[in-house]
């Protein structure tokens, strides 16, 4: 075999068609360059190229044995590039709000992270309108309508917002009274900061939905982060809306009961938008998480 450094030369100058351009490619010297290809030439007994004042061209024999290296150079270049990128580790950044990453994806996390130890996991969290042209996250988790935008870049709902009022244990038992809707009227509600437009149900929405007037909003606490509303609702602050399914283990363990079931049911929900595109990464963390939501991974 040729000593590869010359093949390695060689084959930057018939693809250049200069040994001065793979001088500067491969970090040489021109007369560097010219003397392994002639080393090369006296070893195989042939010319390979076919020296010009305007550069060089290939030979018939150094036709040949370029496109041979450059075959070989490619699959070399595959295959250590394959292995660099197993040693890599992978990434995933998912952007989602705080409720959801609080009380549904954490206490999951690591069903996933041990279905793939190998790739870092970033959350980002927001309660901002979720933007695609300017999160730059892998997957996005947003709360909202599926509309033209989301709808093009392939947004798969995930849950339909589902809301029913719900209060700690000891709330309840100190309310033996609260039996109906109507009797919430009376009774501190906790709230979260509404936006406009409006992006999920308020208390308002609820008592319409009830066919109720809401109570002035001064007779409760009003909070920026559902992470908030739900403790405060743990901590016996008053009641709050619990979403589905966020609300489900902390009434599932007791934290929280729900105080009727006929839950209001609306068209926004939690959807699932892949921002990138489909990294082993990825592709694995979208199928494990529509699998935790009872959904086909397609």
């Amino acid at each position: 075999m040729p000593p590869m450094q010359a093949l390695t030369m060689f084959e930057s100058a018939a693809r250049l068609a200069s040994f001065t351009a793979a001088a500067r490619e491969l970090g040489s010297t021109q007369p560097a360059v010219s003397q392994r290809v002639v080393q090369l030439e006296e070893a195989l007994g042939v010319p390979l190229f076919e020296r010009g004042h305007r550069g060089v061209t290939l030979t018939e024999d150094g036709v040949r044995l370029f496109e041979a290296v450059r075959n070989a150079l490619d699959t070399i270049r595959l295959a250590t590039a394959e292995i660099r990128a197993r040693r890599t580790p992978q990434t995933l950044t998912l952007s989602t709000d705080f409720g959801f990453a609080t009380y549904w994806l954490m206490p999951r996390l690591s069903q996933f992270k041990a279905l793939m130890p190998d790739v870092d996991v970033k959350i980002i969290t927001s309660q901002s309108v979720f933007d695609p042209s300017h999160d730059q996250a892998d997957i996005a988790i947003a709360f909202g309508d599926e509309d033209a935008d989301l709808s093009a870049r392939g947004a798969l709902k995930l849950f339909p917002e589902r809301v029913t009022p719900v209060c700690s244990p000891a709330f309840l038992a100190a309310h033996p009274e609260l039996h109906t809707p109507s009797d919430l009227l009376s009774l501190p509600l906790l709230h979260l900061e509404p936006t406009q437009p409006a992006r999920w149900l308020s208390w308002a929405d609820w008592f319409a939905a009830q066919g109720l007037d809401a109570p002035a909003a001064h007779r409760g606490i009003t909070f920026n982060s559902f992470t908030l509303v739900a403790h405060a609702a743990i901590m016996g602050q008053g009641i709050a809306l619990g979403w589905a399914p966020l609300v489900d283990e902390l009434l599932a363990t007791g934290q929280l009961v729900e105080l009727f079931d006929t839950p209001v049911v609306t068209e926004r929900g939690y959807l699932l938008v892949t921002q990138r595109a489909a990294t082993p990464a990825v592709s694995a963390f979208r199928r494990w998480l529509l699998g935790e939501c009872g959904l086909d991974a397609e």
